[in-house]
């Protein structure tokens, strides 16, 4: 009898046990594998422990593996999968194959991380910025609208629903239209024609239950204005890229920005709005901070008119998404490429997918690194703690590594609806900060209010306009605009130990 079973699987380390048995021997062999990815501590080392047993030859196994090693990857030039090309990519001119890079990394106690990134134009971001365009013109006529809008798509066809209550006069299918169409879906060839096609409202003003929890029916003071709903939210920062946000994530995404760049200035016409992004980088963990090696693989799926051809569309990915965004020192002659590896990708938009609000949480956030609560941002107004709670732990988590007190942290902090004061607020810094972590978390409660009335106020998070549509494509955190109000670094007062000082 054999039985599989995980041991762990934690914020540290992930680890998987063989436990094999039989009616001679409780345990004919132990084999335990544990490599340390987003948690406290260094990068564990493979271990092997074996208890050997009737039957299980180990060291001939071993042996065996010695006299006949596996051939080493010898493919000559860079390979683009989907479009195959042999000119080398800033200089270099090799490749190498997956399980190889994978097997060196482990040799070199480095290890690979992936995040993914998809376009303005994929039906889930569309949903994303209808519901955000919803938001805006609310809060822009009336600051104290209670928003919850949703937005799904498919072929011909757009449906904004929700609760909402607001004094604002809005015109919900005028939004929908006038953000379709500035996104580029202008036509049915492109997958959505923002003029013809169907759009259903559906909206109802907020539950009374609700409002009379939350809001009081707006008789509470700011500092008295209870959470929307229950949940936990968490916020994270890492020194790896000035933005303070993990690499693998910023360059996925500044993939995808690059891609609608070049197709509305005209630089890649055939290009059209939906696509993907993901990148793969090489880490290295020092002592809980991590540490970008090189970039491992770079993959773009990108939807196209039918006028290009596929070697067209590689040598322009290279030329003008990859190289103005990927610093040329990630890049190696090892690094994978698959751009457009299905080989056609045509029809795109709401015509090739059904879309929907809130399904793209982690490209939001931070690429699969830290952790998420679950809860979605778009068409949800400052009461809603899955959107303002989560800014305001970035802000601390960004605060915290700014100001030198750690290189990676992460916040939570979780509610209970109709309840101001957080339920809890946690913070770990991986085993990188400088002063214990209880010394840190207190740190952040003295200078971040988790209520959600007071980060309303402290974020200026009721103003609308264009403010929320621009955070619901490319990432809620890490960019450089004064809307995003919650990666201004707070100034953190605390002492350095006496060692480290000296």
């Amino acid at each position: 009898m054999t039985s599989y079973g995980i041991l762990s699987r934690g914020a540290g380390t992930f680890c998987c046990q063989l436990r094999a048995a039989s009616s001679d021997a409780a345990w004919f062999g132990l084999l335990a594998l544990g490599v340390e990815g987003l948690g406290r501590g260094g990068l564990g080392r493979a271990a092997a422990s074996i208890k050997r047993g009737e039957g299980r030859d180990w060291e001939g196994r071993e042996r065996a593996a010695e006299e006949n090693p596996a051939p080493e990857s010898g493919r000559e030039g860079r390979s683009f999968q989907g479009f195959s090309s042999s000119q080398p990519f800033s200089g270099s001119s090799s490749s190498s194959s997956n399980s190889s890079s994978s097997f060196e990394s482990e040799r070199m106690d480095t290890f690979l991380f992936t995040s993914e990134s998809v376009n303005e134009g994929h039906p889930d971001k569309l949903c994303d910025q209808i519901s955000d365009a919803v938001l805006d013109a609310c809060l822009a006529q009336d600051p104290d609208s209670k928003v919850a809008c949703e937005t799904c798509t498919k072929t011909n066809m757009v449906m904004v629903f929700g609760e909402i209550t607001t004094k604002a006069n809005v015109d919900y299918e005028k939004i929908v239209r006038d953000t379709c169409r500035s996104i580029g879906f202008v036509s049915d060839d492109v997958g959505l024609d923002a003029d013809h096609c169907k759009v259903l409202v559906n909206i109802e003003q907020q539950s009374p239950d609700i409002a009379q929890g939350v809001h009081g029916h707006f008789t509470k003071r700011p500092e008295e204005i209870g959470a929307g709903d229950q949940g936990h939210m968490f916020g994270y920062a890492t020194d790896e890229t000035p933005e303070l946000m993990p690499l693998s994530h910023v360059l996925a995404t500044k993939l995808g920005a690059r891609l609608t760049d070049v197709r509305k200035n005209g630089t890649c016409a055939w290009l059209r709005p939906d696509g993907k992004t993901q990148v793969t980088v090489e880490y290295r963990n020092d002592g809980g901070a991590m540490v970008p090696i090189r970039v491992h693989t770079v993959l773009i799926s990108t939807q196209h008119d039918e006028t290009v051809t596929n070697d067209e569309i590689a040598a322009d990915l290279k030329e003008h998404v990859i190289k103005p965004v990927i610093p040329e020192k990630y890049l190696d002659e090892k690094t994978i490429f698959h751009l457009n590896p299905s080989g056609r990708f045509v029809i795109g938009g709401p015509h090739g997918d059904a879309g929907l609000t809130g399904r793209k949480i982690i490209i939001d956030t931070y690429g699969g690194w830290g952790a998420h609560g679950g809860g979605a941002f778009s068409g949800k107004d400052p009461t809603k703690v899955d959107r303002s709670g989560a800014y305001i732990v970035r802000q601390a988590a960004k605060s915290v590594v700014a100001n030198g007190l750690a290189r990676r942290c992460i916040v939570q902090v979780s509610y209970a609806i109709g309840v101001p004061e957080p339920l809890s607020v946690f913070v770990d810094t991986y085993g990188t900060g400088k002063i214990p972590d209880k010394e840190i978390l207190q740190i952040v409660k003295e200078n971040f209010d988790f209520r959600p009335g007071m980060i309303t106020i402290n974020l200026d998070l009721k103003r609308g306009s264009h403010r929320y549509l621009k955070t619901a494509a490319y990432g809620h955190f890490g960019r450089d605009d004064p809307d995003f109000t919650w990666e201004v670094v707070k100034p953190l007062k605390w002492e350095k130990p006496a060692a480290a000082s000296s």
